[in-house]
C-alpha cells in the first residue's frame, strides 16, 4: 500500500476509542464535544487530530464517507445525516491522493504497506488496488502521506468498526461542505411531483423502504425527511422556544399507548438518554397534513435531529460528486 509514513505499531494501544491518544504527530488525537453545535458546523473548527463521533443521531442506514483534499476534512453520513467529522492527512504534492467515487475494496486491523518499508497502518481500508486507503496515521495538519487518507488512531478504529466493503466514499476538492447527503441543497431540491399545499414536499415512492431520519433545521425553519439515505419530503416547521446547538430523538417503541421517544446523549457530559414527555411534542409546529404523512412511515428506530444550524451548505454551488474514478 502506498504510504510512507514511519509511525509505530499502534494497535494494542488503540483499546480505549474514546480516550486521548498520542500518536507520532504534532497533535494528540482527541474525541471533540458535538452536543454545543453539530457535526457540519463542528468540523470547520477541528484542529490536526480531532474529531466528532456522534452515530446516535442516525443508528441504522446506508453509510457514505466524504473526504474533502482542500481542507482536509471528512464528513461521514449515515442515513443522510452527519454522524462524524474528522481531520485527515491526505497526499502530499506529486502524491496527490485521486478524487472520484471509490468503494472500500478491503478491510484488514492489521496492515503493512508493501511499498514503503512495511510502514504500519493500522485499521486500513483500501479504496483502490493501486494503493489508495484510509487508515490511521500522522496527521500533522497538511497533506503528508504518499496518497493514502490518514486518519486519526481513534476516529480509524470506530469508523472502521462501523463500514462495510463495498460503502461509497467520495474524494472531492470542492470546499463545499454538505449538511446533509447525498445533495448539499436539498432545501431547493426538488419538482413539482409530490409538491403539496404549504410548502410541503412528499415523495415517499423516492426509498420506499429503509430507516428514517427526521433533520429540523432552525435556521431554515424546515424539516427534512430522509429514508434509506434519499430524501422523500420536507416541510416548513418552527419550534418554540429557543434552540441552541443539536438535540436528537430516537423512536423506541409504541404500544397501545403511542409512540415513546428518548432523548438521546450527545455529550459525554450530559445525563442518560431519558424519555420524552408528550408536552414536548406541543413545541414544534407544522401542517397537519404533513404530519400525517411523517406518522404513516416512522417505526421504532426513527430518528429526529433537532438543530440550529442550517440544512444548506456553506456554498450554494453544488457539490460535484464524480470527478475522477480510479480503478
Amino acid at each position: 500500500m502506498v504510504d510512507g509514513s514511519r509511525q509505530r505499531n499502534i494497535g494494542p494501544a488503540l483499546a480505549c476509542a474514546a480516550a486521548l491518544f498520542v500518536l507520532s504527530s504534532p497533535s494528540a488525537a482527541q474525541r471533540v464535544d458535538v452536543a454545543s453545535g453539530s457535526v457540519v458546523q463542528a468540523v470547520t473548527h477541528l484542529k490536526a487530530g480531532e474529531y466528532v463521533w456522534a452515530p446516535e443521531v442516525a443508528p441504522e442506514g446506508p453509510m457514505l464517507l466524504i473526504v474533502n483534499v482542500a481542507t482536509q476534512r471528512a464528513i461521514l453520513f449515515r442515513n443522510g445525516v452527519p454522524i462524524a467529522a474528522t481531520s485527515v492527512s491526505t497526499g502530499r504534492p506529486g502524491h496527490g491522493t485521486p478524487t472520484g467515487v471509490f468503494t472500500i475494496l478491503q478491510k484488514q486491523i492489521e496492515h503493512y504497506s508493501s511499498i514503503y518499508d512495511s510502514a504500519p497502518m493500522p485499521y486500513m481500508q483500501r479504496l483502490t488496488w493501486g494503493g489508495v486507503a484510509l487508515h490511521a496515521g500522522n496527521l500533522p495538519g497538511y497533506p503528508a502521506s504518499h496518497g493514502c487518507i490518514r486518519l486519526p488512531a481513534d476516529f480509524a478504529k470506530l469508523l472502521y468498526g462501523e463500514t462495510k466493503v463495498g460503502m461509497t466514499v467520495v474524494i472531492t476538492r470542492q470546499q463545499v461542505i454538505p449538511r446533509v447527503a447525498p445533495t448539499p441543497t436539498i432545501v431547493a431540491q426538488g419538482n413539482d411531483d409530490g409538491t403539496m399545499q404549504g410548502g410541503i414536499i412528499w415523495n415517499p415512492s423516492k426509498a420506499p423502504e429503509g430507516p428514517v431520519s427526521i433533520v429540523v433545521s432552525i435556521a431554515d425553519q424546515r424539516a427534512v425527511v430522509l429514508r434509506n439515505g434519499l430524501v422523500i419530503g420536507s416541510a416548513p416547521v418552527s419550534v418554540d422556544g429557543p434552540v441552541t446547538g443539536t438535540w436528537a430523538y430516537a423512536l423506541r417503541n409504541v404500544d397501545g399507548q403511542g409512540q415513546h421517544w428518548i432523548r438521546l446523549t450527545l455529550s459525554a457530559k450530559a445525563s442518560p438518554a431519558a424519555d420524552v414527555p408528550k408536552t414536548e411534542w406541543s413545541r414544534f409546529r407544522a401542517a397537519d397534513a404533513f404530519k400525517r404523512a411523517v406518522a404513516s412511515i416512522i417505526e421504532p428506530g426513527t430518528t429526529i435531529i433537532v438543530t440550529s444550524d442550517s440544512v444548506g451548505s456553506e456554498n450554494p454551488q453544488p457539490l460535484t460528486i464524480l470527478e475522477a474514478r480510479q480503478q
